[in-house]
């Protein structure tokens, strides 16, 4: 018997961390919203059964004083056009000093060298992310913008996250079973009617826990898309496949140059939130 879970990691234990755990076929049968360590301890304890396999939406590795990591370069190259570029973790952030996910996988003892996979007597954990993954799983030209940044209205965010849910209910019902949950449409309903950030800043996370859990059933029953970026030593982000459509950059107003003014700067990718 295998429990999947999903864990999109807050960096720390100030913001949200969302939670998702599947059955061994891959069936959505829990999932939450909490903050502390101790309640990710507990929703792990009460959620598990037999060997685990979790997917973690955080920095597991981080041996780099500073920079990026290696696989963070690697993410950026190939998704950045998508927008789905990857925030440098470095030791010079304190929480990287011992990252919150590691300390995670550690309290339950599982083991983060991906050359694990096809070991079935241990339990285990690997970094995970999940802009990169929308992109391979759904043939997206472009990120979906649902995490709340300045400049992002609650309506386009609470639309994009709708959009997400509406693609894992089209593509990821078998195995997950998302139209039978009750949890998610608990969720369904809260992000539609969403009319402040924090509407959706309490159910956003638990949404990407999902989409993490169906990472971690891909990497323990051996699905041939999941790819390794990156190695255990230098740090790595296992992604779904590679991109199937070009990059699409999102169309912005033309702006006229004058004396006075200047061209709009290029866009750059943005990274992951602090709180992944």
């Amino acid at each position: 018997m295998t429990t999947y879970l999903g864990i999109d990691l807050a960096w720390s234990a100030r913001n949200r961390t969302g939670l998702a755990a599947l059955d061994d076929d891959g069936a959505l049968v829990a999932s939450a919203s909490v903050r502390s360590d101790d309640d990710v301890d507990a929703f792990v304890a009460s959620a598990s059964t037999g060997r685990v396999v979790a997917a973690i939406d955080a920095p597991l590795v981080v041996p780099n004083d500073s920079g990026q990591r290696t696989c963070e370069r690697l993410v950026n190259a190939e998704f950045g056009p998508y927008y789905a570029g990857a925030h440098s973790s470095n030791r010079a952030n304190p929480l990287f000093q011992r990252p919150r996910g590691l300390a995670l996988s550690e309290r339950h003892g599982w083991d983060v060298d991906p050359a694990s996979r096809h070991r079935t007597d241990v339990s285990v954990a690997i970094e995970v992310y999940p802009h990169p993954a929308t992109i391979t799983l759904f043939g997206l030209p472009t990120v979906l913008r649902y995490k709340r940044k300045r400049g992002r209205s609650v309506t386009a965010c609470r639309d994009e996250l709708l959009r997400l849910m509406d693609l894992m209910e089209q593509h990821l019902d078998a195995p997950l079973l998302l139209s039978t949950s009750s949890r998610w449409a608990q969720i369904r309903d809260a992000v539609a009617a969403a009319t402040r950030p924090f509407h959706l800043g309490a159910v956003e996370d638990e949404v990407d826990a999902v989409l993490c859990a169906y990472l971690a059933w891909l990497w323990g029953t051996r699905d041939e898309r999941m790819r390794v970026i990156g190695d255990v030593d230098d740090g790595y982000i296992v992604v779904p496949g590679r991109p199937t459509v070009p990059a699409v950059r999102p169309s912005r107003p033309v702006t006229r140059p004058t004396a006075a003014t200047h061209p709009p700067p290029t866009p750059t990718p943005p990274a992951r939130p602090g709180a992944r």
